[in-house]
């Protein structure tokens, strides 16, 4: 059981809720690291008085350190800073929930470390999936999912010691704001009505991700990496309740779900708990006053992003390395106003056919490949 930690990207959503248990599990919070939310990355530190806290932006660690100087606590920055907060003697477990291609290489030197990653960040294995899982089997690292379908799945695999015996995984999705509109419909959609997430309460990246099912699409390639499976063998449901999180189905034709209430904090505490399970304060699911539970197949017409995942799958090599980088662009830009809700799939779609793609790559090549689609959302 984790009983001291790092957390990358402790202002943001999952930051905040991780903080929330390791105060109700009694953790030592090592470190914290942040981009720019001052105001709250000082609150948090002089609750939970880490031994270090990162800041990616050299200006706001200066800023930041006049603002803590009262504390004994060390104040770093940039990638450097990252990786010292990742690999901190005095964590056990590092907690990565920053958001985008930002998270690898720090995700990486924990592995070197034989941390526990408590996996929040997509993009670690979506770009560099093949080369992350190898470091963790060579350094003997452990890595347990945040995200609630891939802890579910994770929980509804623990007793299979043979994954011949898994038939499929199927991830559930929410289907976002738009569920049930047709792809004409979705051209007036605003940044406002994309982040009207039903169900979840995330960023405004994973939220719009939700919005265009790129984030399924992104979970499909990290569940083939974290679980060794082929894309044939990952499928996904719609089902709008979110309380059945993801299921396994076996060979024998038995299927396995994982149900919770919507809520990020119970994949959190299992993360540090497994593979024990610790008493929750919370209100568990109360399936008499729960609705009826629904599932349907996702409309890949409307939402051409998950289809655009699936292919850069199917391609492998750089190409979901690709996707992301552009993906991730696209959606600042709609964020920003200066794109619509469905040039999000074409500005993917274009850099997937301009951007060359690289088979067995390296880091460089995974980075290099980043960073050319990202440059070929704004040509």
């Amino acid at each position: 059981m984790t009983k001291s930690i790092s957390i990358l990207g402790s202002t943001g959503s999952i930051g905040r809720q991780t903080l929330d248990v390791a105060e109700q599990l009694g953790l030592r919070v090592a470190a914290l690291t942040a981009n720019h939310n001052l105001d709250l990355l000082e609150q948090q530190t002089r609750r939970f008085q880490p031994c270090l806290v990162a800041l990616y932006d050299p200006e706001a660690a200066e800023d930041f350190r006049s603002r803590v100087r009262d504390l004994q606590v060390k104040v770093v920055s940039g990638l450097n800073g990252l990786l010292e907060a990742a690999t901190l003697k005095e964590a056990d477990t590092v907690v990565t929930a920053v958001v985008g291609m930002i998270g690898l290489r720090p995700t990486l030197a924990a592995i070197e470390q034989r941390k526990r990653i408590a996996l929040a960040n997509k993009e670690t294995l979506v770009c560099a999936g093949e080369l992350v899982m190898d470091a963790a089997d060579r350094y003997g690292a452990e890595i347990v999912p945040v995200d609630s379908e891939h802890s579910a799945i994770f929980q509804c695999l623990q007793g299979c010691t043979d994954r011949r015996e898994v038939r499929r995984l199927l991830l559930t999705c929410s289907g976002g704001p738009f569920y049930g509109k047709q792809y004409a419909e979705l051209e007036s959609m605003t940044r406002e009505d994309a982040l009207r997430h039903p169900n979840w309460k995330m960023g405004p990246k994973i939220t719009v991700d939700c919005a265009t099912l790129m984030n399924k699409g992104l979970e499909v390639i990290e569940a083939m990496r974290l679980y060794r499976l082929p894309l044939e063998q990952v499928g996904v449901l719609i089902h709008r309740q979110s309380i059945v999180h993801s299921l396994v189905e076996f060979r024998d034709g038995a299927v396995l779900a994982q149900m919770g209430t919507p809520d990020m904090r119970l994949p959190i505490r299992y993360a540090f708990t497994y593979p024990r399970r610790s008493e929750n304060p919370e209100e568990p699911l109360d399936l008499l006053s729960s609705p009826p539970l629904t599932f349907a197949a996702p409309d890949l017409e409307a939402f051409p992003c998950l289809h655009l995942a699936m292919e850069a799958a199917k391609q492998g090599g750089t190409a979901c390395a690709i996707l992301n980088g552009a993906n991730e662009a696209a959606v600042g830009r709609f964020l920003k106003g200066e794109i619509g809700f469905n040039d999000i799939p074409r500005l993917v779609e274009k850099a997937r056919k301009t951007v060359s793609v690289a088979y067995q790559p390296s880091l460089e090549d995974i980075l290099t490949a980043d960073a050319a689609a990202r440059q070929a959302i704004f040509r």
